[in-house]
């Protein structure tokens, strides 16, 4: 049986699927995914060995360059055309989103996706020849893991989700020199960020233990904050922080899964760490971590004890206050750095004391 599974973006989003393909697979060993998605995230399919062929479909690209020009181009007619060459035997609609249904339709074969109630676009469930009520009450992996049970008809696992990624699919690991703890510091909205001061702090305490610090970033603000946590480490010792260079997603995973520990903001790397099972703290401000929160083993959060939290809002709006003008968002003042390296203590030495 061919199954197109589309899911278009963004990372977590596509991590949240994987656990869905396992349980479809482990029901029916004769499956066979294909996944249409954005080509930024194109690797993270791959990963999992019941994905046959991943069809990256550049909609950001076409949209930043501009539809017309795309068109003009002959880029959006041939790759349709490319698709509707294709027969599955069911196509389901992982997102719920209007592009994504649209996209899902004009594929070809049978549709399954969320019904109005259930889908992050209700109008997206009109393109579907069959809808599926899921509860928007659970979190989004036991969502998606529920779509696909009902979909392909198969009891829901009550299993802890199993992400499928397979070690050798990563392709060879670098030898690490020395044992190194990573901060996941950069992510999307500025009320998810912990403080900066609050990083160096904990990465004082990380490197005093003896473990190296690995620094990742994925833009010019991301490096710069990078260079100035390891800039105040390294003056006292050299290369205890390394500001690793610009990864691929691939290359990053590689990095991530030799980790001892991950300490992560609200972020799809920090998904990533939940896929790949490495012992990962998740930092939570403006955010729920129940309906979208980092889930499987080695995962570990800690949420900020504020009146306004979860705000879910990406700006916070106390970020001017004066009651606490170095500490922004201000919830973070009780998410400090000596609560965070007590949990992520426990974590790096599980059996003896500091």
């Amino acid at each position: 049986m061919q199954v197109l599974v589309v899911k278009l973006s963004s990372m977590g989003d596509i991590l949240h699927t994987l656990p869905a393909l396992s349980d479809a697979y482990q029901a029916y060993p004769n499956l066979k995914f294909d996944w249409l998605i954005e080509p930024a995230f194109a690797a993270i399919p791959r990963w999992h060995g019941a994905v046959k062929q991943v069809l990256p479909l550049p909609l950001r690209q076409w949209r930043k360059t501009g539809w017309c020009q795309a068109a003009y181009r002959g880029e959006i007619q041939s790759y349709l055309q490319a698709l509707r060459q294709r027969h599955y035997d069911l196509i389901i609609d992982a997102q719920g989103l209007l592009k994504s249904a649209m996209v899902a339709c004009y594929a070809k074969g049978p549709t399954v996706g969320l019904n109005w109630r259930s889908a992050r676009e209700p109008l997206a469930s009109i393109f579907y020849r069959q809808s599926m009520v899921v509860s928007q009450n659970q979190h989004a992996i036991t969502r998606v893991r529920s779509l696909f049970a009902q979909a392909l008809a198969y009891p829901l696992p009550e299993s802890l989700p199993n992400y499928g990624v397979q070690r050798e699919n990563l392709g060879p690991l670098p030898q690490p020199r020395a044992p190194y703890v990573v901060f996941l510091h950069s992510t999307t909205w500025a009320s998810k960020h912990w403080p900066e001061v609050y990083w160096v702090n904990l990465a004082q305490k990380v490197t005093g233990q003896g473990y190296q610090l690995y620094l990742p970033w994925g833009n010019a603000l991301e490096k710069a904050r990078a260079q100035r946590i390891a800039t105040q480490l390294n003056h006292k010792v050299a290369n205890t922080a390394i500001v690793l260079e610009k990864l691929s997603l691939s290359d990053l995973a590689k990095v991530l899964i030799q980790a001892q520990a991950v300490v992560a903001l609200d972020t799809g790397l920090g998904h990533l760490c939940a896929a790949l099972g490495v012992p990962t703290l998740s930092l939570y401000g403006a955010t729920n971590p129940k309906l979208t929160g980092t889930y499987g083993p080695n995962q570990q959060h800690l949420v900020v004890d504020f009146a306004c939290a979860p705000c879910l809002a990406k700006d916070c709006a106390l970020v001017h206050s004066a009651t606490e003008p170095k500490i922004q968002p201000p919830c973070y003042t009780t998410l400090s750095p000596a609560k965070v390296w007590q949990v992520l203590a426990g974590i790096l030495f599980p059996t003896s004391q500091l």
